[in-house]
């Protein structure tokens, strides 16, 4: 499902010599290179032998060895937005047909080739029943219930994490929010930023990942808990290669476009200053935040070398959503970094939602043009530009 990680450069993450058997696996792939080096795959690790007595001649064999874990010298990293595959709560009206495959048909082969992809999932996925969650103003209340067999399409199309860190994450209470997880666990996919998980560790190629999420909704880590959320990314930072850092926030709508460097409210509810909450993050161990909440996109910057998408908008909602001018806009943000996390280049590719076939290339580039727009108003300092083709070029390498 994964493209293989290509090793164009090698990068020492660990090496100890002593006297050990070289690693067993039923079909190893060994390239015997000059002076008593090997490069031995497994299925999950590369290692690279460094043999400081004779020719290896078995795989038995104990003989005094430096092994180094190699990682890749580029990670392709995809991430979107908001993702709601149709609901069956107020009723079956808002399903998709079938199984709702032909919704991912023209997004499809840019999520499933990458090495890390990432998506907010907006709501539970839960066939029947739960605790209703109830609104102080039932017109701006709207709970989505998805049927647990439209959650195959995440593994389908590729998705590594998700974010579980949003104002519907419970809108069916406890019930929905851990069958959420439960369905999330059985397809492989990686989750956080509910309170039963607030963040996870994976292992996706040659990688370790820690993930993180935050919202300032019940049922979510929150967003306003800034020395949970340091230590929260400290701890990961210690234990993986790459930490993607989540958060849900910033009010709603076209009215909200800009990243004000100020706390934001929208109908009372308090979402957080992003400008803050994201650079806390990268000032303690993130290497990547992903953005989500206004269901609007909103503008992207490189701080101490790692990105910020301070909002990537609605990517695959099918029902009831308003996809009208910007919320329609719908666009697949694909970055590289190095094996550390340190951004080297990236591209935006433009999609825009129907309300009945999901994203369709767009041929406008809506997105990109809103996404360099704010970009440059926002962020007039932002040592990256991002080009009319929707490139997004690091001044600074």
């Amino acid at each position: 499902m994964k493209t293989q990680l290509f090793f164009i450069g090698i990068i020492l993450v660990f090496a100890s010599c002593k006297t050990a058997k070289l690693p067993q696996t039923n079909d190893p792939q060994i390239e015997k290179i000059p002076d008593t080096i090997a490069l031995i795959t497994e299925p999950d690790t590369v290692y690279l032998i460094t043999q400081k007595g004779d020719t290896l001649s078995s795989l038995d064999e104990e003989v005094e060895i430096e092994m180094v874990r190699l990682l890749p010298d580029t990670v392709t990293i995809v991430a979107v937005g908001d993702i709601m595959v149709g609901t069956n709560f107020p009723d079956k009206s808002y399903l998709p047909r079938g199984t709702g495959r032909y919704l991912w048909d023209h997004v499809r082969p840019i999520l499933q080739n990458a090495d890390i992809t990432f998506g907010n999932l907006e709501g539970t996925i839960l066939n029947d029943g739960g605790e209703q969650k109830e609104c102080n103003n039932p017109k701006l209340c709207y709970l989505f219930r998805s049927p647990e067999y439209l959650a195959e399409n995440f593994r389908e199309n590729g998705f590594d994490l998700m974010s579980v860190a949003n104002n519907h994450a419970n809108d069916f209470g406890e019930t929905g929010r851990k069958n959420t997880q439960r369905v999330l666990d059985s397809l492989g996919i990686a989750h956080a930023g509910s309170i039963d998980q607030p963040f996870t560790i994976t292992k996706i190629g040659h990688l370790k990942v820690g993930f993180c999420a935050f919202a300032p909704n019940r049922g979510t880590v929150s967003i306003h808990q800034y020395e949970n959320i340091k230590a929260t990314i400290k701890h990961l930072d210690t234990l993986v290669d790459i930490v993607v850092a989540s958060f849900h926030a910033g009010a709603e709508g076209s009215k909200h476009q800009h990243v004000t460097r100020k706390r934001e409210f929208y109908y009372g509810e308090d979402r957080g200053n992003v400008y803050e909450l994201a650079h806390l993050m990268i000032d303690n161990g993130a290497d990547i935040v992903l953005g989500h909440g206004p269901h609007i996109v909103r503008a992207m910057e490189v701080y101490k070398e790692r990105i910020i998408a301070y909002s990537l908008g609605n990517f695959l909602t099918y029902g009831r959503f308003n996809l009208r001018g910007l919320a329609g806009e719908a666009p697949i943000l694909e970055i590289q970094t190095d094996a550390t996390g340190r951004f080297v280049a990236g591209q935006i590719h433009a999609f825009r939602q129907s309300y009945s076939d999901g994203p369709r290339n767009d041929l406008n580039l809506s997105s990109i043009k809103t996404i360099q727009r704010l970009s440059l108003e926002d962020f007039p300092e932002n040592p990256v530009t991002i080009d009319d083709q929707g490139r997004i070029i690091y001044l600074q390498n």
